[in-house]
């Protein structure tokens, strides 16, 4: 996106280290959380401490994506599974704005390994620990691998990033892959 009147500014991209290789679940599987809905995420290792909001689907079935008026901003899919129920949970976020880098500017550094917390409403946490962060074109965005069903808690971050024109926007999403480890009540 450009910036502060000119400057463009890519956002970092995960490497080719970070993909899924194969593999789509962890051997692994923890308890589901009961349903919660999320009212906050941290991910340590990027700085990322913000609240949740919930988001649609756009007339043409896309999820929306949060306010760009709060940069700070989280959004989760409202109609889908609550980050630690059983199943894909997604949460979106901006990877930037006019103003500047928002929320998900930093998501494409995340590493196999990384910890996200997803605090919900009945003021448990799920502990997620990410598997692979892999960017897609968006006109071949592989919708079945990214919000697809799944027998265990898995949690989905997406943003926009990849290469950018002012007249389309970026023409990729940031996708980050994570399953449950832990939760707290």
């Amino acid at each position: 996106m450009i910036h502060g009147g000119g400057a463009l500014h890519l956002p970092p991209l995960p490497g080719i280290s970070q993909g899924l290789g194969g593999v789509t679940s962890p051997a692994l599987l923890v308890p589901p959380r009961p349903r919660a809905v999320p009212t906050r995420i941290r991910i340590p290792s990027i700085q990322v401490d913000a609240p949740v909001t919930g988001l649609g689907l756009d007339s043409a079935g896309r999820l929306q994506a949060p306010p760009d008026s709060r940069r700070d901003l989280t959004g989760w899919y409202r109609d889908g599974v609550t980050p630690g129920q059983r199943g894909t949970a997604i949460v979106a976020g901006h990877v930037d704005t006019h103003e500047g880098p928002a929320v998900f500017y930093r998501l494409g550094t995340l590493r196999k390994g990384d910890q996200v917390e997803i605090t919900g409403a009945d003021g448990g946490t799920g502990f997620f620990v990410v598997d692979a962060a892999e960017v897609y074109p968006k006109d071949d965005f592989p919708d079945e691998k990214v919000y697809g069903p799944a027998r265990d808690s898995q949690l989905r971050l997406i943003t926009c990033g990849g290469g950018f024109t002012s007249s389309n926007g970026y023409d990729a999403n940031v996708v980050v892959f994570a399953h449950l480890v832990r939760s707290l009540s």
